[in-house]
């Protein structure tokens, strides 16, 4: 075979392994008996030293140097793949496997750790864990270098392109915009709807599979299953699987959590099939991925519009909703107030959470903070950010998932990801002039339709910002977002 050929069969090998090592990730998350952790470590421990071991062999380096001069056009698949190809072997080559199998082990044991630390809101069960994952976290980025910061090599991993200044100034512009809307909301003296009542798991799970088939998400190539923390996870190019968690006397947690969860489901299964394997049939980043699903999950899922089709829906599956109008129902959904819970946030007080996550994340990878102090650190700054007292480090530093798998550098994709859903749902509307009619009476493919064209066919081809130039006509624009949120609240 050619070097082109070669990398590709590589890429596809490389692939086979990874979502192996999902099944077995899926697997922990949902199944998993206690006892069977540790082997599931040493398992997953394995797989991630033969994957970088396939990734950084001498003959790829070969085979790209050699693929490079096959010719290929700069604007063709063939050529944003060797693209990746080269970036991703770089950055691997630098980093020896028998780190990369310590640091997979030691994000499988601590995960567990986490979810017993967060059982029992007590943060000094997590800790050693946390200092050990901290410490490998570190120890990465400086393998794979940096120019300026520390935590743009980790960021790099999450969001081609972007660096933690680039952030700053984002959040530093979107800051005071947010606090402005928000105080203006709170002026208003709406009153508040708290829907109150007994939603069957039962139910709620009947309910969440009616709305997340017709937005797309077909249960012949997924399945929803209960989780502590809601995620998404690709096990295949027709297996794409999605969770979420339940509590009886609240509607929407669960419903959320799926279509924000099937939104990144939709993502995936809109990649093209047939490259599956390599990066054109792969996401580009998270802060694209991130816009998939806070579009279904807000800009869809929390609009007057979808309630207007989905509440005599929601009626016969929980009778308890009889006590309430569609408007009180769509005022309860749409409720803004400070909430200690990230998942559980509104929309427009949850990037102050991210923007909380994001300034400690800086400070643990810089070293301005050890993780001995998050809890007092987190509390501090919750308090000045939302004006409330952490009762716990359950609903504070223990919160989320994302730190117990070294996942530095994830949480600000959650702000790009809503500035970029704002402003594809704009360039949607405008280039689809029914879409609101659609979206009303329950008719989601044409919207889905231009995502798929828009943003799923491209895969990695190219990076975020000019991803969503060709999408939208400008990089993220945060105006969008503000504008989004100003009309819906206001």
């Amino acid at each position: 075979m050619d070097a082109y050929s070669n990398l590709l069969a590589r890429s596809r090998e490389i692939s086979l392994l990874s979502n192996t090592a999902n099944v077995l990730m899926w697997d922990q998350e949902t199944y998993l008996p206690p006892k069977a952790l540790d082997f599931r470590s040493d398992q997953l421990a394995y797989l991630s030293g033969q994957i970088h071991k396939l990734t950084t062999a001498p003959e790829v380096g070969e085979w790209i140097k050699a693929a490079e001069d096959q010719g290929f056009a700069a604007d063709s698949d063939e050529a944003a793949n060797i693209r990746r190809w080269k970036r991703t072997f770089e950055r691997e080559t630098r980093v020896p496997t028998e780190f990369v199998e310590r640091f997979e082990k030691e994000k499988t044991l601590a995960r567990e750790q986490w979810i017993d630390a967060r059982k029992h809101s007590d943060f000094s069960k997590f800790q050693p864990s946390l200092e050990r994952l901290l410490g490998f976290s570190r120890q990465l980025a400086d393998f794979w270098g940096y120019e300026n910061d520390r935590y743009d090599a980790l960021l790099e991993t999450y969001e081609t392109g972007t660096s933690a200044a680039e952030l700053k100034a984002i959040f530093d512009k979107l800051r005071p915009q947010l606090k402005a809307l928000y105080d203006k909301r709170q002026a208003q003296d709406r009153p508040k709807v708290e829907l109150r009542g007994v939603f069957p798991e039962s139910a709620q799970a009947a309910f969440n599979a009616e709305v997340a088939g017709a937005i797309g998400y077909s249960f012949e190539t997924g399945r929803v299953d209960t989780t502590t923390h809601p995620f998404c996870t690709t096990l295949g190019p027709r297996d794409v699987r999605i969770t979420t968690r339940y509590h009886e006397d609240v509607f929407g947690t669960s419903l959320y959590g799926v279509l924000h969860e099937a939104g990144h489901a939709l993502y995936e299964l809109g990649l093209p099939e047939e490259k599956f394997g390599a990066p054109c049939g792969s996401p580009i980043s998270m802060g694209i991925h991130e816009s998939q699903s806070r579009l279904w999950e807000n800009q869809v899922g929390r609009s007057k519009a979808f309630w207007k089709h989905w509440y005599p829906k929601a009626f016969r599956h929980f009778p308890d909703l009889a006590n309430y109008s569609i408007d009180e129902v769509t005022a309860a959904m749409q409720s803004v107030q400070t909430s200690f819970i990230r998942v559980e946030a509104d929309e427009m007080t949850y990037d102050f959470h991210i923007m909380l996550r994001f300034e400690l994340e800086l400070a643990l990878i810089h070293g301005d903070l050890e993780p001995a102090g998050l809890p007092s650190a987190w509390n501090e700054l919750f308090e000045k950010s939302f004006n409330l007292k952490v009762p716990d480090d359950a609903r504070g530093c223990l919160q989320d998932i994302h730190w117990s798998f070294g996942g530095f550098g994830y949480f600000p994709t959650y702000s790009l990801g809503n500035l970029n859903a704002s402003q594809l749902m704009a360039a949607a509307r405008r280039e689809i002039p029914s879409l609101d009619a659609s979206l009303e009476s329950g008719e989601y493919a044409p919207l889905l339709k231009w995502l798929r064209e828009k943003v799923h066919r491209h895969g990695q081809k190219y990076d975020p910002q000019d991803l969503m130039r060709l999408a939208t006509g400008e990089p993220t624009n945060p105006d969008h977002h503000i504008k989004y949120l100003r009309e819906k609240y206001l």
